[in-house]
């Protein structure tokens, strides 16, 4: 019942990403607030989404179309006469029915302590989702997680990919040895 619940909205969100990629690319509206007025409604009646999830969509297709720029503006693509530049630019960005999907601490909720979350889906909260994690990585997780996560959907298992911010250790000043390479030259 869980699996179904997350793989229906996973399903929906992503169909609702195509959706809104293409009218970012019809009205070539790419920024997230302007593309929200021509979307965020629909999202939410057409596909049942919630206030949050519908943002996240939006954000999602925005940030797919300034990575796309970015890949452009590089190189990465080919030349702009390139078959691959125009494929790229010739139609909008598409999402794989199973791509992930970014939760905020609106939509999830970690209990670290009892190893289970709590996500909002398209047929409501479904709570008590166990996870695992090593001891070192639920301490990681208790100190330092931080804003989004991602659902995951690969192989048949589900994957929770969370964000830390973990701070920067203090520089070795009085080093032990070191370490030697050989650049060759």
């Amino acid at each position: 019942m869980q699996a179904a619940a997350l793989e229906a909205t996973l399903h929906a969100c992503n169909e609702a990403d195509t959706w809104v990629s293409e009218v970012a690319f019809t009205k070539d509206v790419k920024r997230n607030f302007t593309l929200r007025e021509h979307t965020y409604a629909e999202i939410k009646q057409r596909w049942g989404l919630g206030s949050q999830a519908a943002q996240h969509v939006i954000k999602k297709t925005c940030d797919a179309y300034r990575a796309l720029a970015a890949n452009l503006k590089a190189g990465n693509l080919g030349k702009p006469w390139s078959k691959r530049y125009r494929r790229a630019v010739d139609k909008p960005v598409v999402f794989r029915p199973e791509g992930a999907q970014p939760y905020d601490d609106r939509m999830l909720s970690w209990q670290i302590g009892e190893r289970t979350v709590s996500l909002w889906t398209l047929s409501g909260r479904v709570k008590g989702v166990a996870f695992t994690a090593s001891p070192e990585q639920l301490a990681r997780l208790a100190l330092y997680r931080k804003g989004e996560s991602d659902l995951i959907a690969r192989d048949g298992m589900w994957f929770l990919q969370a964000t830390c911010e973990i701070p920067e250790a203090e520089p070795n000043t009085d080093p032990a040895g070191f370490l030697g390479i050989d650049l060759g030259m």
